[in-house]
């Protein structure tokens, strides 16, 4: 997660932002039929871009009045959960005693619920609380370490974190012990949903919405034809690798091969697994999640980066979560997939 919900430019806790785009030379359609009216809608927000496309615009609708609705939700979502704003929400949860009840709004609570979630079915591989491990590694605000965390140091920034300190009943939060929450592994997903609800409010029924390479889709593109997105290939700058079509999901994919350092000949990845207070050392090299939500694609794709592939496509089949992985080989990299992933490989045929 990037930006003013993360960590300046460097990505926040356990993700690295790959991109997903929209490819609309692969429509397959006529282009010679008329389009209906598009509107393309952009804007900075939480340290990255907004990107929007309205297809079919609802007669009435003003596009000036749209893009400063879709800003000022999105402004409202930083307020609520930034962790760069000193009187955001989050901030003062993060600053009120500890073990003192406190009622979230309506929105925070529901981050906070799929946060736990995913917590808790990828056995602490998600934690909002991770943020100490990532400034003792230097992948937060703090530089990166002329010298490699020792044990010691690892210990003690691991007894500063964990998601078994929070407690939520209902919108009443609780913290047993002084973690600090930091929600930029998921916020992002989440404000991607709150500008795809807002444009139905407006009765937009065909729209893609991508902040910094989340997506959310619905109805059809520009040329009548189900959203096509490309998964990009690692470490090739936007080559498709995968193209696929989504329609009425949200899209998350998350990896490691950007981020990083070499210390002493040994390559240390962005991606740290709470569970061990370590960089992790598989070789799964990207995750992207096809959800109801964006937000809840955007948090199980942290979480199964952080597992590896035989766990992250176990968990895949557990949940029935529709998940893609690319993964490093010698030659290259290899295509695996979750069941609930193949009907969105199977729809590429014309």
């Amino acid at each position: 997660m990037i930006g003013s919900l993360s960590t300046s430019t460097k990505t926040g806790p356990m993700f690295s932002a790959l991109f997903l785009f929209v490819l609309l030379v692969l429509v397959g359609c006529a282009q010679e039929q008329e389009e209906p009216t598009t509107w393309k809608l952009s804007g900075p927000t939480m340290g990255t871009f907004y990107h929007i496309t309205v297809v079919d615009v609802p007669a009435g609708l003003d596009q000036a009045e749209l893009k400063s609705a879709v800003d000022a939700e999105l402004a409202a979502v930083n307020q609520e959960m930034s962790t760069y704003i000193p009187d955001s929400e989050l901030m003062r949860v993060n600053a009120g005693p500890v073990a003192e009840p406190v009622k979230l709004s309506q929105n925070l609570a529901l981050v906070m619920r799929d946060s736990l979630e995913i917590y808790r079915n990828s056995g602490g591989a998600f934690d909002v609380t991770v943020g100490p491990l990532v400034n003792l590694w230097g992948f937060g605000p703090s530089p990166e370490p002329e010298v490699v965390p020792s044990d010691e140091q690892i210990d003690a920034a691991r007894e500063k974190i964990g998601s078994d300190a929070l407690l939520l009943d209902g919108q009443v939060l609780t913290r047993s012990r002084p973690v600090q929450i930091d929600l930029s592994a998921i916020a992002k997903g989440h404000g991607v949903d709150r500008v795809a609800d807002l444009l139905v409010q407006k009765g937009i029924g065909n729209f893609l919405v991508e902040v910094g390479g989340e997506l959310r889709t619905a109805g059809v593109n520009p040329a009548g034809a189900t959203w096509r997105i490309g998964i990009e290939r690692p470490a090739a700058g936007q080559v498709v690798q995968k193209p696929i079509k989504v329609s009425g999901k949200g899209i998350a994919t998350s990896g490691d091969y950007r981020n990083y350092y070499e210390r002493d000949g040994k390559r240390y990845a962005h991606t740290l697994d709470p569970r061990t207070g370590r960089p992790v050392e598989h070789q799964l090299a990207s995750v992207t999640v096809i959800a109801e939500s964006c937000a809840l694609a955007d948090g199980y794709a942290t979480a199964l980066n952080v597992m590896g592939a035989e766990a992250a496509l176990k968990l895949a089949e557990e949940l029935q979560l529709a998940v893609f992985l690319l993964v490093k080989t010698e030659s290259g990299f290899e295509e695996r997939s979750s069941s609930a992933f193949k009907p969105y490989l199977e729809s590429q045929g014309r």
